[in-house]
């Protein structure tokens, strides 16, 4: 089968010819039918997070139809439209027990640290399979799977209460998540924070406050906006030192940030006037979890999540084309998400 693989980082990805792999009894063969492009998947090209082994065929947001199963799968047949948790974990150790399970020690991300969906087919245990309802397509099933489901996890981790303000900072494929979501679960007021007007137009058609951080400084602005106290939630969906320190900055009372984008780079924090003088925190977020992911298909499957104008455009499962939207990631271009549809 066809696959668009990392073989070493710093490097333009491949395509390869491999062969479909096998399964094992309690694993499910999936055709791929859609694979979204994540600024992840740019990060992993550029070697700014380690992937391996390599080569890798990268590639976590899938969704597709089940093309065969293993001898003890019981839950799924040959057929059905699914899509996939990206986490492949051990279910047994206390981190699994307890809900965590981004945290096993033994955990695989797909496209990360075993085959991912840039190819024609992946095989993932039963345990990391959803179904897909009819009403969702294909391609926003496979952005759900990482978009819609790191941004609904980094709003639990925040402890986002109905009728508090919230920021986020950068309108990309979680950011216009991150805005429906916020609202769906009762935000006053959603902020979107970013530099480039065509996104931030997409934010507003979603409800949220546009503050364009290329015409002045986004603190100022959000302090102005929300009365002169900053936001209770600010969501860091970038990975810039620049962006988490505003994120940070722009807090009322009791706020709380949450950095999701990932970077190499430290930032720094004020710890008395930013911290401990308004009692506010900064949260880390890793991931997602399995039980999130039914809540959101329902959210999606009844119209309260629209990924429709999430999705900028396709592309084949081709190296070229796979790279160029690599290439626009990198330089936070005009896509919101792109998908490969094989």
């Amino acid at each position: 089968m066809k696959a668009v693989r990392l073989l070493r980082p710093g490097s333009p990805l491949e395509e390869q010819e491999i062969e479909i792999p096998s399964i094992s009894p309690r694993d499910v063969l999936i055709r791929v039918k859609a694979a979204g492009i994540c600024h992840s998947d740019a990060h992993y090209r550029a070697g700014v997070s380690p992937v391996h082994p390599l080569p890798l065929t990268l590639g976590h947001e899938v969704a597709g139809v089940v093309e065969r199963t293993g001898a003890d799968v019981r839950s799924f047949t040959a057929g059905e439209r699914v899509c996939v948790h990206y986490l492949v974990t051990c279910g047994r150790c206390n981190y699994c027990r307890t809900g965590t399970e981004q945290f096993c020690p033994t955990a695989q991300m797909i496209g990360k640290h075993r085959d991912g969906g840039f190819a024609e087919c992946i095989t993932v245990p039963e345990h990391s399979v959803f179904h897909l309802p009819d009403e969702i397509p294909f391609e926003q099933g496979a952005i759900l799977m990482c978009s819609s489901a790191t941004s609904l996890h980094a709003l639990n981790k925040a402890r986002l209460r109905a009728g508090e303000t919230v920021a986020v900072f950068g309108v990309g494929g979680l950011g216009i998540s991150a805005v429906q979501l916020a609202r769906h679960f009762g935000a006053a007021e959603v902020f979107a924070v970013d530099i480039n007007p065509t996104k931030l137009a997409l934010a507003e058609r979603f409800g949220a406050i546009s503050v364009n951080a290329a015409v002045s400084n986004p603190v100022e602005q959000l302090r102005e906006l929300a009365r002169g106290r900053g936001v209770d939630v600010a969501l860091e969906l970038i990975g810039l030192p620049l962006t988490m320190r505003q994120a940070v900055q722009s807090l009322a009372i009791l706020g709380r940030a949450a950095l999701v984008g990932l970077t190499q780079e430290s930032f720094e924090v004020a710890s008395y006037t930013e911290l401990v003088n308004k009692e506010a925190e900064i949260i880390g977020v890793s991931d997602h979890l399995a039980s999130e992911i039914p809540v959101l298909i329902d959210l999606a499957r009844t119209g309260k999540l629209d990924l429709s104008h999430g999705i900028t455009r396709t592309v084949p499962l081709e190296a070229g084309a796979v790279n160029g939207v690599l290439d626009r990631l990198e330089e936070f271009g005009d896509d919101v998400r792109v998908v490969i549809t094989p």
